[in-house]
């Protein structure tokens, strides 16, 4: 079993900002349990920035780069520091990993990355992957270690990802109003955008709406995501152990992916250019009844240039984008060919990927 485990600022931090080193230390316990039965474990940690506020001083009259760059270089120094006195309790091994998204941007870099967490587990060392966002370039942010825990998860082929927040899960309406509920399951094709809350943690960048967008993503590739309250005691082992009583939100797992499908479900900000489809295009690609690849004469456009093997946003007729794919062409190359008679694949199926929330039912 290989289980990612993202544990939020609000579940690390007190509200004066200084770390919870008790709560880390429970945490890092259970953690160490799984460890203990030979279960492979990726630590996504946020909470640097969050440790650097409690460090830094007339920060705030910094700009807002130069204020994230200052508090997470601090921070994060305090926070793997801890990290490591609390696994050493354990005679655990732990190892630094900060990435920025452009990290990914590449299936050479993707597997590179890849091969890093392999060989640390492989050593018995228990990887703590954060975004280094001392470098990290606002545009190629990842939209916060939501985002990255998911990435993670898939690049691994882990069975689960446990996002830990301050929240029980996904509740049925407005949390703070009597009669509300967390919602125990959410399937792949389930709607639940009227429940989604928009609202931001005191310390992350995401919401619920990012936690959502991942888990879904990271579910429809075959991995089971939790969302859960990672300040409730013995968090981490209860949902390892399938406690039929333990309330957070489950998405179950869909169909596993292809590794390659995984790394595009993730690679959206890295597209070179756009592929416009016309109704029947789109109509195929959506279908769940069989796959389908793109084929030279559902296109109506392209916007910007690209080469073969570059990744392409897919969009509608009407701007909405229902996915990413690789394309096998070069687009100078293919406006030479007639597009009735070319019938190879411009995205074939393997290299193609549709975002869960358009798929039709």
């Amino acid at each position: 079993m290989s289980i990612t485990i993202k544990i939020g600022s609000n579940v690390l931090t007190q509200e004066n900002g200084l770390l919870d080193v008790e709560r880390m230390g429970n945490l890092v316990d259970e953690i160490a349990k799984l460890h203990a039965q030979n279960q492979k474990v990726i630590l996504v940690s946020s909470g640097a920035m969050a440790a650097g506020r409690s460090m830094a001083s007339n920060y705030q009259d910094l700009d807002p780069v130069s204020q994230r760059q200052l508090l997470s270089s601090i921070g994060q120094v305090k926070l793997i520091d801890t990290y490591k006195k609390l696994f050493d309790r354990h005679g655990i091994l732990i190892g630094q990993i900060l990435v920025t998204k452009q990290d990914f941007s590449s299936r050479e870099h993707y597997l590179n990355m890849k091969n890093c967490i392999s060989t640390l587990w492989e050593n018995n060392i228990i990887p703590v992957v954060n975004e280094n966002d001392t470098v990290s370039v606002t545009a190629l942010m990842f939209t916060d270690n939501d985002e990255l825990s998911g990435l993670m998860a898939s690049m691994m082929d882990c069975q689960k990802l446990f996002i830990l927040s301050n929240i029980d899960g996904i509740f049925n309406g407005d949390p703070k109003q009597p009669g509300t509920s967390v919602i125990r399951e959410i399937t792949p094709r389930a709607n639940i955008s009227q429940y989604v809350q928009t609202s931001k943690s005191n310390f992350g960048r995401g919401g619920m709406l990012t936690k959502c967008r991942i888990a879904r993503k990271t579910a429809d590739s075959g991995i089971d995501v939790y969302i859960a309250n990672g300040t409730v005691q013995n968090v981490i082992t209860r949902l390892a152990n399938g406690d039929p009583d333990f309330v957070c939100t489950h998405f179950t797992a869909g169909h596993r992916s292809p590794a390659v499908k995984k790394w595009i479900a993730y690679s959206d900000g890295f597209t070179k250019a756009t592929v416009i489809v016309n109704s029947g295009a789109k109509e195929a690609l959506l279908s769940h009844t069989k796959a389908a690849s793109l084929l030279y004469p559902g296109v109506v456009g392209f916007e910007g240039d690209f080469k073969k093997d570059d990744l392409l946003l897919i969009k509608d007729e009407s701007g909405k984008t229902i996915g990413v794919g690789r394309v096998s062409i070069d687009k100078s190359k293919l406006e030479k060919l007639d597009y009735k008679l070319h019938t190879k694949p411009i995205i074939h199926y393997d290299y193609l990927y549709i975002y869960p929330d358009t798929i039709q039912q």
